[in-house]
């Protein structure tokens, strides 16, 4: 098996995990990571041949791009408290724990790659974190904050892992310049991103055609990582900066193919990517098995005890914070939206995996420093890294699902219900205003006229169907049964379209602009 084929392997194995997933009620990274380590101990798949440095460019783009598209700035923005305690400061306080322990354990190791270390194995991985939780069906505050935290704390690692590793190989550490880096990472990912989403939303406006527009939208989040990265800023902040923005103003609520088309497109490039990055996350495990040969003990000694490190200062961290932070909401009138019980509490503690930032981190760590000296430590720390990774990953991912049933945490459906009568509701408002600023300007048939309220009507039925009162209920079975014969008109219109494409002399162009027009009528 060659490096192609090995990829068409993990492709198809991130469709095929969906399924399988949703059938055994497992995620399906954790599915494609154990699929990886498969493939990792079989003698005829060859090693991962992705120079470190390109991981996270290749891969983490698109992966934040589309788990910033599920989101807004409003959650954001609503969740930035327990997003800071979580997303800045429990990374910073890991990082330090984990430098302290491993410092202490691992004889010789210096204090800056243990910092180094601490940072690559702080931050867990917003797409295990989005995929798991979304999957499981956790109260929407709880992915929220989970999301939230997923995406800003690769900024903050990374940085920190830069700094440390920049001390390590030039055998100085500078805490002034230190923090200089990191604001000055910050504000020029904020700028970058700001500018080239700015641009972006400009330049989809001048291309109007949706496949241009999603091809610009692939472009994007690229440019946008490797333009700040070359600036000295940070990459995955400039990323989820220009996503935001494009969510925020880069959306024409009339252009009804392009989100239709953007969004299966999205969906589509989520699955394939995340697929194929955990699987490498399982791949790369023989460079844990080549490290650790000979020493397993006391390897798996360090690993085990960094493992309980991450895992109880996540815990120790989020009891008090989540209580501070349901202090400081019962005192004002805040508007986040915390976890409102110990169970929930545990759910965020148990979904913290690490994935694939960490991965990239630690193949990333240079082989050598400045004076030509083998950088300390680097295959100690790469084994202990990959051992976080797999024990989080693994263990709390197979777990979580198990976890959840037994505590009892569930989204608040009938709030959810509730919430999107209530914008049913609002749409057919709108509707109907808007029907009645047209009639106030042009001079309908009356017969039109009730034509029009009935759609409008219809546009809140259409999207819940318990809109309507008790007096409506004929009106809703007759929508019912009018939206029966209008898809088996439909049905019968696409199938007559599509048997045109084999006559001869078919323009095959023409018939496929002919069928999407009727597909786009079909999902109204």
């Amino acid at each position: 098996m060659d490096q192609l084929a090995l990829l068409f392997v993990l492709l198809l194995g991130a469709l095929i995990s969906v399924p399988v997933g949703d059938r055994f009620g497992l995620p399906a990274p954790v599915l494609m990571t154990l699929l990886g380590i498969v493939l990792a101990v079989l003698d005829f798949v060859p090693n991962v041949d992705i120079p470190p440095e390109l991981i996270l460019p290749i891969l983490l783009p698109p992966l934040l791009y589309a788990a910033v598209r599920r989101t807004s700035w409003r959650q954001f923005t609503a969740n930035k408290r327990p997003i800071f305690l979580l997303a800045v400061a429990l990374v910073f306080v890991t990082t330090l724990c984990v430098a302290v322990v491993a410092h202490a354990i691992v004889p010789g190791l210096p204090i800056a790659a243990a910092v180094a270390l601490g940072a690559l194995v702080a931050p867990p991985d917003p797409v295990a974190a989005t995929a798991v939780a979304g999957q499981l069906g956790l109260p929407r505050r709880l992915v929220s904050i989970l999301e939230g935290e997923g995406l800003f704390n690769d900024v903050t690692a990374i940085v920190l892992y830069h700094v440390a590793v920049a001390a390590a190989v030039s055998g100085s550490f500078k805490p002034g310049e230190a923090v200089f880096e990191l604001v000055l990472s910050a504000v020029v990912a904020v700028v970058v991103g700001l500018v080239l989403g700015w641009g972006a939303n400009k330049l989809m406006d001048l291309l109007g055609d949706a496949t241009l527009q999603i091809g610009l939208t692939v472009l994007v989040p690229y440019a946008s990582y490797v333009l700040a990265e070359e600036l000295h800023g940070s990459g995955v902040l400039a990323v989820l900066t220009t996503a935001l923005f494009l969510a925020e103003y880069g959306t024409d609520a009339d252009d009804v193919m392009t989100r239709l088309a953007g969004h299966t497109f999205w969906d589509i490039v989520d699955t394939l990517v995340t697929g194929v990055a955990f699987g490498l996350i399982g791949l790369e495990l023989h460079n844990a098995i080549r490290t650790a040969s000979g020493r397993w003990g006391e390897m798996l000694g360090w690993a085990g005890t960094i493992v309980a490190v991450v895992v109880l200062v996540r815990l120790a961290w989020l009891m008090p914070a989540t209580w501070l932070t349901k202090r400081m909401h019962a005192r004002r009138d805040y508007s986040e939206e915390i976890p409102t019980s110990w169970r929930e509490t545990v759910i965020m503690w148990w979904s913290g995996m690490r994935g694939v930032a960490s991965v990239a981190l630690a193949l990333a760590i240079p082989l050598e420093t400045e004076s030509g000296a083998g950088f300390p430590d680097r295959d100690e720390i790469v084994f202990i890294a990959f051992g976080v990774i797999m024990a989080t990953l693994v263990l709390q991912g197979l777990t979580l699902p198990w976890l959840v049933k037994r505590l009892g945490v569930r989204a608040d459906s009938e709030r959810e219900k509730e919430f999107e009568k209530a914008l049913a509701v609002r749409a057919a408002k709108a509707a109907k205003r808007r029907l009645r600023e047209i009639e106030a300007v042009e001079e309908l048939p009356e017969e039109l006229s009730e034509q029009m309220q009935r759609r409008a009507f219809e546009i809140g039925v259409r999207i819940h169907p318990e809109t309507g009162d008790e007096e409506r209920r004929e009106a809703r079975r007759r929508l019912k049964r009018v939206r029966r014969i209008q898809g088996e008109m439909l049905s019968a219109a696409r199938h007559e379209v599509l048997a045109a494409r084999s006559e001869p002399g078919a323009d095959p162009e023409v018939v496929d602009r002919v069928l999407r027009h009727l597909d786009v009528r079909s999902l109204r």
